[in-house]
Parts: C-alpha cells; structure tokens; sequence
C-alpha cells in the first residue's frame, strides 16, 4: 500500500498507519503519516475502487459549488487486492452555534447549484447500500423509482413481505399525488446529511464528507438532518434566513425520510420496520 499511496500522491509515508474507525460500511479507515502531514486514508477490497471513485467524484462535485468545505481528494487507486481514497487531513473542532450558522448559510448555497434533471452522471453509495442516479426530469418519478422502489426490491430481497411491502409500492403509485404542486429545482445534495457527517474545522468552518450526491430537492437534505439530530436551532434558522422553505414541507420531511429508513431497515433490520411502515401509513393518509 504505501508504494502505491507515494505514487498516486507523491507524498513519502511511513510503513505504518494508525487505523481509525470504520468508514462508509464498506471500508476501513487510516490515518498515514507523510512528510507534508497526515493523511485520511479509506481501505477497502478491491472490487469496491467504483465506490471509492464515486465518493471522490462527489466530493469534486461538493468542492466545485464554492460553497461547503470538503477534503481535498489526493488520489484513488488499487494496491494489490485492496483499493484506496486518500483525502486531505482535517482537524475537528467542537462546533458552536456560529459554525451551525455557517453550515446553514453554506447549505442554502450549495442547493443553489442546479442541474438540468434529477440524478447524477453515476450511481453511488448511501453507506453501504447502492444508489441510482440514472437522470430523469420527473421528480416524482426519480424518488419514486431510485429511492422508494430500489429500496422496496432490496427489502423483497432480503425477505421482506407482506404490509411493508404492498403499502409502500402503493405509496410509490401515488407519489405524484403527494406531490401535487411542489415543483422543485434539481439542487447539488450532499445526499447523506447526518450529524456524524460534518464538523467543525481549524478555523471555525464548517466541513461535510462521506456523500451520496445527486441533484435532488434540497429539501431532502434537510429531511435528513432531522433524522437522527446533530444540527441546531442556528442552523435552521440561518438556512431559513438565506433560502425560505415552501409550505408543506413537513410531510415531505416524512417521505424523504422514508428512503433513509428503509436503507437503515435493509443495513440493520430491527426496529426500521415499524419506522418504516408508520411513515408509509402517514403519508398513504396524505396522498
């Protein structure tokens, strides 16, 4: 590996890295050593370089909008049965109040970053899981067909049945009802907006990483970022301040959310299944 890392990058290393946590479910986090610094450094099997290369593409793409901080990508690349992404080292800071707001402010910047249609030019990951991107200009359709169904297959797949799975093909069936009147722009999404997946850096700023991007409605990042806590009233507030959201937007809260659960049912399994079908349930209601 550190044969092929001094390549790729043209930094020297020391032989021996300092393993980290788990990244991205399917790779293996290090930090390497180099004569300019540290280095991030995510490992997986070699199969998976597609999905190492997309996260490198999709931090390009977050870089390109001029508006969140990303690490740097150093180079992606193969060293025997094991493939690699090499980021930029960033140390992180606790965030306060301000950092949120900037985060807010920067986020509404982002999402004005559009695009002709709804997807991606690849597909990509939403942690472990795959996710497509094919483009459409439909909305509706995209959430209905990449989203909801590719996890709804996935869930059949993996043995799921019964109400589940008849409710939330009904639900797919009726997005367009659901929908009826909100026409989103397709905006730059960093796609997997959680708390584990920004911070604050050096100096005070925010930065994000570990996407799933694809141009979507930005309100499904902001769905995400309800899910599972992590962002504060300042950065609800800066966002709202720079980018108003449209009435109605709490049930749609609820169906974007819908994909993230049904990932979660697929990876973990548990107690997704009933999240899932509740909200499958709330929004069958409203449709």
């Amino acid at each position: 590996m550190k044969t092929e890392l001094e390549a790729a990058t043209g930094l020297r290393f020391r032989a021996t890295p300092r393993s980290l946590t788990e990244g991205g479910g399917f790779a293996a986090c290090e930090r390497w050593e180099s004569d300019s610094g540290p280095v991030f450094v995510k490992v997986a099997a070699r199969p998976c370089l597609t999905l190492l290369e997309a996260e490198a593409d999709g931090l390009r793409e977050l870089a390109g909008a001029v508006a969140l901080r990303v690490p740097n990508v150093l180079a992606v690349g193969i060293a025997g049965s094991q493939a690699f992404l090499a980021l930029e080292w960033i140390e992180f800071h606790a965030a306060t109040s301000r950092v949120e707001a900037l985060l807010g402010e920067q986020l509404a910047r982002q999402h004005r970053v559009t695009a002709s249609g709804f997807g991606w030019h690849r597909d990509n990951t939403i942690g472990a899981s795959a996710q497509q991107n094919a483009w459409t200009d439909d909305w509706a359709r995209f959430f209905a067909e990449r989203r909801l169904g590719f996890q709804l297959d996935l869930a059949v797949r993996q043995g799921h049945s019964g109400r589940l799975i008849d409710r939330g093909r009904s639900l797919c069936e009726r997005l367009h009802a659901l929908l009826c009147g909100h026409h989103p722009a397709p905006s730059l999404l960093h796609g997997d907006l959680w708390g584990g997946n920004w911070a604050a850096d050096e100096a005070g700023r925010p930065v994000v990483f570990d996407p799933a991007v694809y141009f979507g409605d930005r309100e499904a990042d902001l769905a995400m970022t309800r899910l599972f806590g992590g962002f504060g009233r300042a950065f609800y507030e800066a966002y709202e301040s720079a980018w108003p959201l449209e009435a109605g937007s709490k049930l749609r809260f609820d169906l974007y959310n819908l994909y993230h659960v049904l990932n979660h049912l697929n990876l973990f399994g548990g107690g997704y299944r009933g999240q899932a079908e509740a909200l499958i349930d709330r929004l069958l209601a409203e449709a």
